[in-house]
């Protein structure tokens, strides 16, 4: 218990290396260290809700996921990313609801991350990204094609042609570089 304490204590040591090191240790604990860094993912002290759920992602397990999905609400953005981050270390189902309102946010890191949480979650995630997509503004239409094009599900074709007509290029990039990552290239037809 003892080793315990002093992880915990250099988790919120205030020292960023100290505490990276002790959130991976923390997580060689297991369930004994859940209930704390679960309590700590709650405390009004910024750096340490950070570092709780620093040190729960890197632990095994689905029962740190509810606590990533409702850290996306968090009012600090470091928090919120730190969330995302860890549910691309986590990736389940149950976040892709959550994940894809962050691709609303207002910080362009928060939704690349969420977005690359997505992309770890997979095919699963895609009819709720090809659902989200036709009222999504400019900027999380960009985003789904580049979560869409990470994915690779065949599902997303029709969607990936119809935005090679877009009016950004990089929604044309990522529509072009998904097609072309599942092998659908420009087919020419003669006359």
């Amino acid at each position: 218990m003892d080793e315990f304490n002093h992880l915990l204590a250099a988790l919120n040591s205030g020292e960023d290396e100290i505490s990276e090191l002790a959130a991976r240790q923390l997580s060689e604990h297991g369930q004994a260290a859940f209930p704390t860094l679960r309590e700590q993912a709650n405390h009004s002290d910024t750096d340490r809700r950070w570092w709780a759920l620093r040190a729960l992602a890197e632990m095994p397990g689905e029962e740190v996921v509810p606590i990533l999905i409702q850290a996306l609400e968090d009012e600090d953005f470091a928090v919120r990313q730190c969330a995302a981050l860890g549910l691309q270390r986590h990736p389940h189902e149950r976040a892709i609801p959550a994940l894809l309102d962050t691709l609303s946010d207002s910080d362009p890191m928060l939704i690349w991350l969420a977005g690359n949480a997505l992309a770890a979650v997979g095919a699963p995630a895609t009819p709720a990204l090809l659902e989200r997509l036709p009222q999504a503004t400019p900027r999380t239409r960009l985003e789904i094609m580049r979560v869409l094009a990470l994915i690779g599900d065949h599902a997303s074709i029709p969607a990936l042609f119809e935005a090679l007509d877009s009016d950004s290029m990089l929604v044309e990039y990522w529509a072009n570089e998904g097609l072309e990552r599942m092998g659908v290239g420009m087919v020419f037809f003669k006359p």
